[in-house]
């Protein structure tokens, strides 16, 4: 498989809504097919990275039913189409959910979501792509203990890391997002594989973390952005006050933010040449007593220095509040990592949680992109849906993942080169 007009070929696993395939797309690279098994989110995927429409979009593959997967039903049910594409394949992006790993979760070693990591492994032996790039929350670095048996004790990171090395060399670390012009701190683990029978290991200062730490001002520079952008940066064109309010497009008996002039660096880049009203914005319809409780609560964190961290708790208690996550924004600062659970974060100066659009913001979510399925949802069926609260909190932020983009297509065109001159 010859990639069109000679760009890399990459496939996604465990895509999501969509977000590391955006920015790899954004990079220069081709997108054979993304996986993902909730319909939600494959939905929000597939209407804004496929069809002919599409800004950045898949080659779908015609032998691929352009729908939900599982990474076991595809392997399964379309594994001669796999073997074919083994060694063809430039790259295979994307880890296996985070859940199970996250420092806010359970935590738990038999977590079925952590045996993802093993099927993950197989796909990767399947297909044998040239590079591969997971992401994770820096929870995947820490060891797993069963009460206190330490013979139980297990660590995915150190896993993945020892069973890559087989046949790759492999480069890991984690990262703070907010380093890298994202609005938000947010820890991740990222992991890049790099194949040994197509490239040599790389000397000191020459890895893909070192490239990518030297590639960073320049990136941004391009986008007018720097390394750090604040709440306020990145979402004050969407505050009430200064866009006003209307009915809901999407939900009725909902407002909605209306659209303003961005104003600043970042807004304009995530307008990305948008016209008319942003989609997402659909504000909660909190009851008086409770903007009444987010008034008293914003106040109090201003006035004790508590922006961007959790309530005390004697707040908590003052305030009737059980949640120990509840953090009121800081405008001057990017934000704390973006949660599924809407009420995680209060904004910084209006009496309220934040909206879809703001938190896709918050991810560097540009502006045309829509989400797709529920906003939210509850009870048993958090554990069988992604709506468009979570889809967005579990996405990897677009820009972080275009940069990587870039740093990783400078390895395969190198290589491409190489190949062609020793041919």
């Amino acid at each position: 498989m010859e990639a069109r007009d000679h760009k890399p070929v990459f496939i996604d696993a465990f895509a999501g809504c969509g977000g590391l395939s955006l920015g790899l797309l954004r990079a220069g690279w081709r997108g054979l097919f993304a996986i993902e098994k909730d319909a939600f989110a494959f939905d929000t995927l597939s209407s804004n990275l496929t069809g002919d429409k599409a800004r950045h979009a898949f080659d779908w593959p015609e032998w691929l039913e352009k729908q939900p997967w599982t990474i076991e039903a595809l392997m399964e049910q379309h594994a001669l189409h796999l073997s074919a594409l083994r060694g063809r394949v430039d790259l295979l992006a994307g880890g296996p959910p985070c859940q199970g790993f996250s420092s806010a979760g359970r935590r738990r070693t038999a977590d079925p979501r952590n045996q993802l990591v093993e099927r993950y492994l197989e796909f990767v032996e399947l297909v044998r792509p040239r590079l591969v790039l997971v992401e994770n929350v820096r929870g995947i670095t820490y060891d797993f203990v069963a009460g206190d048996n330490v013979a139980s004790r297990r660590n995915f990171a150190g896993e993945l890391v020892e069973r890559l090395s087989e046949a790759y060399h492999v480069y890991a670390d984690t990262i703070r997002c907010s380093a890298f012009g994202v609005p938000q701190e947010r820890p991740r683990f990222f992991l890049v594989g790099m194949l040994k029978s197509e490239f040599k290991k790389l000397p000191d200062g020459e890895d893909p973390f070192a490239r990518l730490r030297a590639a960073k001002a320049r990136f941004l520079e391009k986008r007018g952005l720097t390394s750090k952008v604040t709440s306020r940066q990145a979402i004050s064109d969407l505050e009430k006050g200064m866009a006003g309010v209307g009915p809901s497009p999407d939900t009725k008996g909902y407002q909605a933010i209306l659209t303003a002039r961005p104003r600043s660096n970042f807004q304009r880049l995530m307008r990305d040449g948008h016209k008319g009203q942003v989609s997402d914005t659909r504000l909660a319809n909190h009851r008086p007593d409770i903007i009444k409780r987010f008034k008293k609560i914003i106040a109090e964190c201003v006035a004790a220095g508590r922006l961007n961290v959790q309530l005390n708790q004697t707040m908590r208690e003052r305030h009737g509040i059980k949640k120990m996550a509840t953090r009121v924004l800081d405008p001057s600062a990017p934000s704390p990592t973006i949660t599924s659970m809407p009420d995680d974060l209060l904004h910084y100066s209006e009496p309220r949680t934040l909206t879809v659009r703001e938190n896709a913001r918050l991810q560097t979510f540009p502006d045309w992109f829509e989400f797709k399925g529920k906003y939210t949802t509850g009870g048993h069926l958090r554990a069988r849906e992604v709506p468009r609260f979570t889809q967005v909190a579990n996405a990897v932020p677009p820009l972080i993942a275009e940069m990587w983009g870039e740093v990783l297509i400078t390895y395969e065109k190198a290589r491409a080169v190489a190949r062609k001159l020793a041919a």
